[in-house]
């Protein structure tokens, strides 16, 4: 039996050696991590159970029979986040550069099938050159096995991808399933095709990060959520992160004790909305008045920045926050924000997150670019998330709700279930300027007229009463009320119930 102990101990601290130490000193002289001090750090001391840590390679060609490493360059198993279980995986870049064999995917798989029997979230940390070239389709079809339990484990538990290395090819698309994409600046890269492919095929010359790094996902492609400084500020994060976020699509959203008390007035609010109705003001300022303690999570803050999403907590329960954000383009919506609040309110209604809405939106951008760019289709992307969330849903106008616009951004007509406004909302087909002088196109040349029937235009529509007296907005409040109105409003729709038609998926436009 000692003897026995003795090779077990042997085997267990050859597959926590990786690669071996020349390769896990080359991991740390690029400021990266090794996936199992990325593993320790990210769950709870002491709370890390292992699988597979045994698990070899069946390749036999190109003599990789004689080079077999335990684990096979994948970390696997569950523990818990701040007390709450979750399952993980952890790419080993110092075994075979975190290549992806068949047994590699098995490992993947095993511990997805798991997550979704016990209902919790699945973390990936990707640091992987890509297939392993030596198994040939038998690695290709490891990531379609990986790919599969991704599409089955959607909407079902939260799956998360921290991008902590290379991410190529084949490899992006298990990322881009999953419901949250994190970054590393400088260290990590995602693209389908590299640099040198790039070259040949259309001339460009394009370094990585160029073509694929944290700042490039981050800021032009919308690809990626979030982009961290480092492996340890990223893993920290993470692990904020998750605390927003239930288990599984069967739980509602998680709550936290908080001493920020929900009758807390606001009275600089008042003052928010500036009397000019063209000059911006910051809708990140009502946001972290509105929330328990300041605290906000915002996803995607580099790209399309005209909208915000990010996820707060109101009486210590979580809520998604979808808000224009006047500074970016006065606030309107265009292609690239409404593809970003639309995932992100799809997200939150398949996770019973409920949704606070804060509106002001001039209207949809307008431009050949975006018409051209399909801004008929993607616009209703957005209307659709909206109109199929059952979650719970509160709407604050704040200034402007012009036109489509006004019905998209979670307006009555798209089940609200509480609307407010400010008194400074505009809640109208368009601004009384081009409204009249489309009414009174006749009168051009009379300013006078002109600007009298502006003044009677913004007396009747611009302002929240017309829309009220019709049923369409709740109450007007004021603004130093807010948070005590929207808690107010969440604490009585906690016990909501509304179920779509049955149907196996609805057809969004894609």
């Amino acid at each position: 039996m000692k003897d026995i102990i003795h090779a077990l101990e042997e085997k267990r601290d050859q597959a926590r050696l990786g690669g071996g130490q020349r390769r896990i000193d080359a991991q740390h002289s690029k400021g990266k991590l090794t996936a199992r001090e990325r593993i320790d750090l990210f769950l709870d001391e002491g709370s890390f159970e292992e699988w597979d840590m045994f698990v070899e390679h069946d390749c036999t060609d190109f003599g990789m029979e004689e080079n077999k490493m335990p684990g096979d360059g994948v970390v696997t198993g569950y523990g818990t986040v701040n007390g709450r279980q979750v399952f993980v995986f952890s790419q080993d870049f110092t075994v075979f550069g975190g290549s992806l064999s068949a047994a590699h995917a098995r490992k993947i798989v095993k511990v997805m099938e798991q997550a979704m029997k016990v209902g919790v979230p699945v973390i990936g940390l990707n640091d992987s050159g890509g297939a392993r070239i030596q198994e040939g389709v038998a690695s290709l079809a490891g990531y379609a096995d990986v790919f599969q339990q991704n599409v089955l484990a959607s909407g079902v538990i939260p799956q998360i991808s921290m991008i902590m290395g290379p991410c190529a090819g084949g490899a992006v698309y298990s990322p881009a399933i999953t419901d949250y994409i994190f970054m590393v600046k400088d260290s990590s890269y995602m693209f389908v095709t590299g640099p040198e492919v790039v070259k040949t095929v259309t001339n460009e010359e394009v370094t990585q990060e160029e073509l694929g790094g944290a700042i490039t996902h981050t800021t032009k492609s919308g690809v990626a959520d979030k982009a961290f400084e480092n492996d340890v500020e990223a893993i920290g994060q993470l692990r904020r992160f998750l605390s927003f976020l239930p288990s599984n699509n069967r739980e509602k959203a998680p709550s936290k004790p908080t001493s920020d008390p929900a009758n807390r007035v606001e009275m600089s609010l008042d003052t928010l909305v500036p009397e000019n109705p063209n000059k911006p003001y910051d809708m990140k300022e009502l946001i972290h008045k509105m929330v328990d303690e300041g605290d906000f999570f915002e996803v995607q803050p580099e790209y399309a920045a005209n909208i915000i999403c990010g996820y707060a907590r109101v009486e210590g329960q979580t809520v998604g926050i979808v808000a224009n954000q006047p500074m970016v383009l006065a606030g309107c919506l265009d292609i690239a924000s409404s593809i970003k609040a639309a995932r992100f309110i799809r997200f939150c209604d398949s996770f019973n997150i409920p949704i606070v809405t804060l509106v002001d939106v001039p209207g949809f951008l307008p431009g050949t670019s975006q018409e051209y760019g399909g801004i008929i289709k993607h616009g209703a992307k957005l209307l659709y998330a909206y109109a199929e969330a059952t979650v719970p849903k509160v709407t604050l106008i704040t200034r402007k709700a012009y036109g489509g616009a006004y019905d998209v951004m979670a307006s009555k007509h798209l089940r609200g279930d509480v609307n407010y406004a400010w008194p400074s909302a505009e809640i109208a087909v368009m601004g009384a300027k081009g409204a009249v002088e489309i009414i009174f196109r006749a009168d051009r040349d009379n300013p006078e007229k002109i600007a009298e029937k502006e003044q009677e235009y913004k007396d009747k529509f611009a302002n929240p009463f017309v829309a009220g007296s019709l049923g369409f907005i709740d109450d007007v409040i004021r603004p130093h009320n807010t948070r005590p109105r929207i808690a107010r409003a969440l604490r009585m729709l906690r016990t909501k119930k509304l179920e779509n038609p049955w149907r196996k998926h609805g057809n969004i436009p894609l």
